[in-house]
């Protein structure tokens, strides 16, 4: 099994490279919790290169704009029908959001307007290695009264040939994620187990 990288998508508009240190600290869960080979180094593709097809797991976040170029968005379009998934995090937290909006038009233009749709708690994402019976877990930021100041009890997804294509967070994991690993002990439930659920998903499910 070659080693699991992760793939980070860099886009035109907005803000692409935040949560620095989350890639790492999901890694390292990876390796404490499951058997899967990783390469301990993030990568950065971008979404107009050829390289976004060579992934079978790509992430993609932001707070600002999300425009895709036409080379970007057939390209994006091509690598989730062609079997590629994508985590995408709304790092605004916020449905009524610039990113959140911006993104939800991207995903109707690219795919159609009725793609998107909320995927039910009881998926195989939610039980595919740990498991979360209430569907997905609740982050810090969404409790703090930023954002919509809402908790999103749902995610929602683009499923291509009975599989998720496109898995779109409005819950901001990847801020939740983002802090040095060796931090995890003080915790008194490790936050970062969905992630590994939404990583065994990906490479697991064809």
């Amino acid at each position: 099994m070659r080693p699991f990288i992760f793939t980070r998508i860099q886009y035109t508009s907005g803000d692409w490279d935040t949560d620095q240190r989350m890639p790492t600290n999901l890694l390292h869960s990876l390796v404490e919790y499951t058997t899967i080979p990783v390469d301990q180094k993030e990568k950065v593709v971008q979404l107009s290169s050829n390289e976004i097809f060579k992934s079978p797991f790509c992430y993609l976040s932001g707070h600002k704009l999300v425009e895709f170029s036409s080379q970007e968005r057939d390209h994006f379009q091509r690598y989730v029908q062609n079997g590629g998934f994508v985590f995408v995090d709304d790092c605004n937290h916020d449905i009524d959001g610039l990113f959140a909006k911006s993104f939800e038009q991207e995903m109707a233009r690219t795919f159609g307007p009725k793609a998107l749709q909320r995927i039910p708690n009881t998926h195989p994402l939610y039980t595919c290695f740990f498991k979360f019976e209430e569907g997905p877990p609740t982050t810090s930021f969404e409790l703090n009264g930023w954002g919509d100041d809402l908790v999103h009890d749902y995610l929602k997804a683009i499923v291509v040939n009975g599989r998720i294509g496109v898995l779109y967070s409005n819950k901001d994991y990847g801020c939740e994620w983002d802090y040095d690993f060796r931090n995890k002990r003080f915790l008194a439930e490790d936050n970062t187990k969905f992630g590994v659920n939404i990583v065994t998903y990906a490479l697991t499910t064809v």
